[in-house]
């Protein structure tokens, strides 16, 4: 995927358009399309990142890897923020995927699945809002609005029930580890201590 989106630069220049392009689970940005063959500004791998949106902007997603990078973006509309929300969580399951049993075996793999599960429920909370908004309207029904609502509404649904499987299918597999290591095996008893026992009861 890729497209414009504001991307805030510091205090002097505030939000300051950029081309975005999201592949092999890295969202890259450049200054414009025209640049591209210049080479990129900067970037973030999607897998490490958490992604946060904002329940008061609809139009604003913040990229951030705790303590060592963040982007905080804006989209044009609420329904293109909500196009690249589903594209960046769907990067970020392909990649765990692509991972196979090593995911399973990382400690932070249930962490990052229940930050995209509550990613996506804000999602759903958020699309549901402008449907019945959209069907609400005073000046009549919204049919486009509602149309795109409605097919992002599908999207983040399926992704949402896949996500929560990987998360449910995670959560199985480390409280199986968890009990394997907790498990205590007493020491047999060998027939050499009962031998010794009985011997020591007759003199």
């Amino acid at each position: 995927m890729e497209g414009v989106l504001w991307k805030w630069t510091n205090y002097w220049n505030g939000w300051q358009t950029r081309w975005f392009i999201l592949e092999n689970g890295v969202l890259s940005y450049y200054k414009s399309q025209e640049e591209v063959n210049q080479g990129c500004k900067g970037s973030i791998k999607v897998q490490a990142c958490e992604i946060n949106v904002s329940p008061i902007d609809h139009t604003r997603m913040d990229l951030v890897i705790p303590g060592e990078q963040h982007m905080y973006l804006r989209a044009a509309t609420s329904q293109e923020r909500q196009q690249w929300l589903v594209a960046l969580g769907t990067a970020k399951a392909c990649v765990h995927n692509r991972k196979g049993k090593e995911t399973l075996k990382n400690p932070d793999s249930l962490k990052t699945k229940k930050s995209e599960l509550k990613l996506y429920c804000d999602l759903l909370m958020q699309q549901v809002h402008v449907i019945k908004n959209s069907a609400q309207a005073v000046d009549g029904l919204e049919i486009e609005k509602m149309d795109e609502a409605t097919r992002l509404l599908g999207v983040t649904c399926d992704t949402f029930i896949k996500t929560l499987d990987e998360c449910m299918k995670l959560s199985a597999n480390v409280m199986f580890e968890t009990t394997i290591s907790n498990e205590t095996t007493l020491p047999p008893i060998t027939n050499k201590k009962i031998l010794n026992r009985s011997h020591s009861g007759k003199t």
